[in-house]
């Protein structure tokens, strides 16, 4: 049986609203009528950052198996969201780039994770989610996995 103070602890907050939050985007990408799945709207959300990467970078960064983030490109390519160009200092490898026509289907995407992110702050004024966002990003940064030195 766990405590009030082990689930007021922040790796069990950090936890449980990182899964919340999760099943909460899941949610509302299936139900907004995008044509897209959690993880392909995942997966162009992460071809927007890394514009021009590898699939296999692709598929690390989010965490999934390669055979996973193809099958995802896949359908983005045949929603003419993506495409992928060969990599001219390696013919064997592809990388991911977005097409012109990904603009809209990134601002629906980005218009249902603002809703999300207003509602899961709600209660905080400005201030509070800028210093929120500022102390998830400092921990993100301690738990990069290749910095030198760094280890957990």
């Amino acid at each position: 049986m766990s405590t009030k103070r082990e689930k007021d602890s922040l790796a069990f907050l950090l936890n449980s609203g990182a899964r919340l939050l999760n099943n909460a985007f899941e949610r509302r990408i299936s139900e907004a009528g995008l044509g897209l799945t959690p993880g392909e709207a995942r997966a162009l959300l992460t071809v927007a950052v890394v514009d021009g990467s590898k699939q296999s970078d692709i598929a690390a960064r989010l965490g999934i198996e390669p055979m996973t983030i193809c099958a995802y490109l896949d359908k983005l390519q045949s929603l003419d969201l993506i495409e992928r160009q060969q990599d001219p200092q390696d013919r064997r490898s592809k990388r991911i780039v977005l097409t012109k026509n990904s603009t809209d289907m990134l601002e629906a995407v980005r218009q249902e994770i603002d809703e999300l992110v207003r509602h899961a702050t709600r209660g905080l004024n400005e201030d509070e989610v800028a210093l929120f966002r500022s102390f998830l990003q400092t921990l993100r940064d301690n738990l990069q996995p290749d910095q030198p030195g760094q280890s957990c």
